[in-house]
């Protein structure tokens, strides 16, 4: 009968010092095949009693059913001996049970649609010693199908094209439970704990006409229509939504047809596996007499994750030799012969070796190093050997055998196990204990997961990310993160939440002396032109973003401030209420609004500002004169509302009569400042502190802030659980990073050759997950500590997050806390420094670390957010002072720049006359320049314009000074200005000339 068994008690043995203190626990339904159960973390060790009387009981987390248990003794009191009182708790389990033996399915076919649910489920357990084989296979109307299938021992779903796969050596002859959930066109595979989800291309479950267990049946047909993927092996409760399957077919139903031989109870297939856990692993083995006829047979089956292990070995002594048998490079290998690869993929490989020889070996042996005359031996050396020869030269095997036999006769491991045959030592048998390290992968970010029998590795190339899990981001969040790292203008990867879930993206980065602005190109920036069309009365255009949706929406949050051209040009087109955009995030909304209005005051700027051309109107195209306008005057063309950004879409109405034009522009997305980046709190006390929610890191954990302090020591942030922890603090020249997970505590510290409480900005970078955790300090060499093989690996804390201190109000820190990041997520210290005594927010004082990047004698000045380099003592410029734009000029030399048009027209539109930009008044130009001279009469800038419109800027004698000139004529009308500055030595003229 079989239990489910829900928790295990042990208690010492009745007045006597004998008790365990450590153990295993195993499962089987057979008495065979046993299987270990692990807690959580991967633990398999139970902790047991400290003395004999008090009763210790463990709740399994997720009930186990079997009929079975075996528990196995790890440690007891040292004073005593192994004592055990033991209880199990639990109740009756029953079920409908179904038994394919790779000839024979199960056919539900419905004469009336099921009744209709918002979502269908399939749900079920199977077993199975095979490792490929069709559970199920639903057909819908119009040959829409969907088929569940075990292939390599993983399961995954298909309907034309793999949809989802989960799992892995599910064809271990153990219960595994499945459940399929689909919603619409949404599907999600859940095997034992672990659940997938993926999207279908027809939606098949509604209209589902038959259903096929066991293999792919199609309609009227007596044969499956792929034999070979047959499944073998057994089912369990069966449910369609809430209808037992199995339970109709017992019943005999007549919706349910039988195909081959099905049986109801399930058939148990004895098959004794040992597994080599370590490099003292061995089994060794007797030799027959059938082998004096000089023919030896040996054939077993192994899986094994590692590349390299040796399998067996024996001599030929008349030879002068040794056979091999190894795997090496994952591939088998016979002394110099080899045959088959990837034999590392966890799954069972068949091998069957015969020699014909005159000589005859006593011996034989699986899995250890031992080369003794007439033996056969594999992996690690037997505890009686010490002799030299006691050597492998090959790697040994971790992994699991079974099906062993000599001649053509099995060999019976339990009596192995019983001590009636052979040896062994370091074995785990009647089990196979190969662990699938990457299902589910710790690797993330689409990390390619590969492992060994004891460990796994993540290879992060090409995802962007790094660390032993990749979980850390190798880009910065923003242009500005760039910026303060020296970097000039230029295309930078941007990871917006750092280790969070958006994906890395390309991004121009335009440096400014002031700025650092994220640009953001879409399918078409250029000038558009839209002539009449009489057969239609709008003009649609859609823009698509270079950057995903995710990222839009984190770019435009995080930024302090976005903006967006969008002019448009009209000539007898009226804008208002004909023509309108749409924006914002997501599917965005219809904006009647352009720039320079408020969002819903269908206005324009000139509206606001109340100067139309023509004052019944609020933009200038909806007074449909016949000449080109502009909506706006075109310095106010820009969208600064964020909650309307980026543009979507744009239409464009009143097109349709003869002569009527209209153009447009949609400019790049453009961000400057990060919020995060500069979000920071001072902390002036040392018994202050910031306090935020729990932070949930259980599997990975990275954190990143940058600080400045004066202080020698002090908590930069601490986590309490009821055993686990997390802190950092600093501690004279060190960053120390200390954690617990129920492995006891590991610290990881970086020790730095200078002082860290100089005053200026460091940055600090931990991380922790379950292979290692890691700490970066600036650019000091960083430290790492590996992870307890087969620890706790999960950081369960429940107390609140301190910033800046402790709950004890110890050890404080005193200083700033900048960008501080948990999990790719910033806490806003600002905002809580806001109503907490002893906390202010914000931390001025960026000089000090960031100065020395303004190059040239550019000065560095403070600003709330950052710093920016003053260039004007100096011939250069950009963000850092770094570019020169300065020219020595003799009396006969001049430079001449040809410009362009304004805009150039997009090739996909008709050509637009010249006149769209001489019939738009422009409300002004700005230059500016710095220049240092000895010459006076100088002409320094003249400028012809595209319209006959020219200007120049002169430098003359005026009585006892020196005045500058700015003369220019506007469509043959003279004027000029004349502002009077005195000229000493280095002047810088910046100005407008206006009409």
């Amino acid at each position: 009968m079989r239990t489910q068994i829900t928790a295990v008690a042990t208690q010492g043995r009745y007045g006597s010092s004998d008790w365990l203190t450590a153990y295993l626990l195993m499962f089987s339904d057979t008495g065979h095949n046993w299987r270990q159960h692990r807690q959580e973390d991967s633990l398999g060790a139970f902790p047991g009693n400290s003395n004999a009387d008090t009763v210790v009981q463990y709740k399994l987390e997720q009930p186990v059913i079997a009929r079975f248990l075996r528990l196995i003794p790890l440690d007891w009191n040292p004073t005593g001996r192994i004592g055990l009182r033991l209880e199990t708790y639990g109740c009756r389990y029953t079920s409908d049970v179904a038994n394919f033996d790779g000839n024979s399915s199960l056919v539900y076919r419905w004469s009336v649609r099921p009744s209709w649910t918002a979502m269908e489920v399939v749900s079920l357990k199977f077993k199975t010693l095979k490792n490929s084989g069709t559970l199920l296979h639903a057909e819908g109307q119009r040959d829409h199908s969907l088929t569940l299938v075990l292939e390599k021992g993983r399961l995954s779903t298909s309907g034309g094209q793999l949809l989802v796969s989960v799992g892995s050596l599910l064809d271990d002859q153990h219960w595994h439970h499945v459940k399929l959930e689909s919603l619409s066109t949404h599907l999600n595979l859940t095997v034992d704990k672990n659940t997938h989800q993926g999207v279908m291309v027809t939606y098949v479950c509604c209209f589902l006409v038959q259903l096929s267990l066991g293999a792919v049946q199609g309609h009227g047909l007596q044969k499956p229509i792929l034999s070979n993927k047959n499944f073998h092996g057994c089912l369990e409760n069966l449910l369609y939504n809430d209808l037992n399957l199995i339970h109709l077919a017992k019943e005999k139903n007549h919706q349910v047809s039988v195909v081959g031989n099905v049986t109801f109870s399930c058939a148990e297939q004895v098959s004794v596996a040992v597994t080599f856990t370590d490099s003292m692993s061995f089994l060794r083995l007797p030799g027959l007499t059938s082998w004096s006829s000089g023919i030896v047979s040996v054939a077993l089956q192994f899986r094994t994750w590692n590349k390299a292990g040796l399998l067996l070995t024996f001599d030929l002594p008349q030879e002068e030799g040794s056979v091999w048998l190894y795997l090496s490079e994952a591939r088998l290998r016979l002394q110099i012969t080899k045959a088959g690869s990837g034999l590392n993929d966890g799954q069972w490989h068949s091998v069957e070796l015969t020699s014909r020889k005159q000589h005859i070996n006593k011996y034989t042996a699986v899995g250890q190093s031992l080369i003794e005359h007439h033996v056969f031996s594999s992996s690690g050396c037997h505890v009686q050997e010490s002799r030299q020869e006691c050597r492998n030269p090959f790697k040994v095997f971790q992994g699991c055998m079974r099906l062993l036999t000599l001649d053509g006769q099995t060999v019976d491991l339990i009596k192995v196990q019983q001590r009636l045959l052979g040896n062994y030592s370091h074995l785990q048998i009647d089990m196979c204990g190969i662990i699938d390290r990457c299902s589910p992968s710790h690797c993330k970010h689409g990390g390619r997961c590969t492992q060994s029998w004891s460990t796994f590795h993540c290879n992060c190339s090409n995802s962007g990310y790094r660390g032993a899990t990749c979980h850390s981001s190798r880009y910065e969040q923003s242009c500005e993160a760039y910026k303060h790292k020296g970097n000039t203008s230029g295309h930078y990867h941007i990871d917006v939440d750092g280790s969070g879930p958006i994906k890395p993206q390309l991004i121009y980065c335009n440096m400014t002396e002031d700025m650092s602005w994220m640009v953001i190109q879409h399918n078409n920036t250029e000038l558009t032109g839209v002539h009449s069309f009489p057969e239609r009365n709008q003009h649609l255009t859609h823009f698509d973003y270079a950057s995903d949706e995710e990222q839009l929406a984190s770019i435009i949050s995080q930024s302090e401030h976005c903006e967006q051209e969008l002019s448009y040009h009209c000539r007898k087109s009226q804008g208002t209420p004909f023509s309108w955009w749409v924006g914002g995030l997501g599917p965005g909304q219809v904006q009647t609004y352009w720039g320079g209005a408020l969002p819903g005051s269908r206005q324009c700027a000139c509206g606001l500002q109340d100067n139309c051309l023509d004052s019944n109107h609020y933009c200038n195209c909806d007074a449909d004169h016949d000449q080109w306008y502009c909506t706006f005057n075109m310095v106010l063309c820009l969208l600064t509302h964020k909650e309307t950004l980026p543009v979507r879409s744009l239409v464009l109405g009143d097109i349709q009569r003869p002569g009527s034009e209209a153009a447009y522009r949609v400019g790049p997305l453009r961000c400057h400042g990060d919020k995060n980046f500069w979000n920071a709190a001072f902390f002036d006390k040392e018994t202050s502190y910031l306090h935020f929610p729990t932070f949930h890191g259980e599997l990975n954990a990275d954190i990143s802030f940058l600080f400045k302090t004066t202080s020698s020591s002090g908590v930069f942030l601490e986590n309490l659980g009821i055993k686990d922890f997390i802190r950092i603090e600093l501690t004279a020249s060190e960053v120390v990073f200390s954690f617990d997970v129920g492995n006891g505590q590991l610290e990881v510290r970086v020790e730095t050759n200078i002082p860290l409480n100089d005053n200026r900005w460091h940055s600090v970078r931990a991380e922790r997950n379950v292979k290692e955790a890691s700490l970066h300090v600036d650019e000091f060499p960083s430290a790492t500590q590996e992870a307890p093989a087969d620890g706790h690996i999960h950081l369960q804390l429940n107390s609140q997050l301190f910033i800046g201190g402790t709950a004890s109000r110890q050890k404080g820190f005193l200083g700033c806390i900048r960008s501080l990041q948990l999990n790719g997520v910033t806490l806003d210290l600002e905002e809580r420094a806001k109503i907490t005594p002893g906390v202010r927010p914000g931390c001025p004082g960026h000089c000090s670390s960031y100065g020395s990047l303004c190059q040239n004698q550019g000065r560095c000045v403070e600003r709330d957010n950052g710093f920016s380099c003053k260039c004007d003592q100096s011939a250069y410029t950009g963000a850092f002072c770094h570019k020169e734009v300065s020219a020595n000029f003799k009396s006969s030399t001049s430079v001449a720049y040809n410009l362009k048009e304004p805009y150039e027209l997009s090739r996909n539109s008709s050509a637009l006359p010249s006149s769209i930009y001489s019939d738009v008044t422009l409300k002004g130009e700005n230059i500016s320049l710095s220049f240092r001279t000895s010459q006076c009469p100088a002409l320094l800038l003249y400028i012809n314009s595209f319209y006959r419109e020219y200007l120049a800027l002169l430098i003359n004698n005026h009585g006892e000074g020196t005045d500058i000139f700015c003369l220019f004529v506007f469509r043959h009308q003279v004027s000029a200005l004349l502002p009077k500055y005195l000229i000493k030595s280095l002047r810088e003229v910046s100005f407008g000339c206006t009409t």
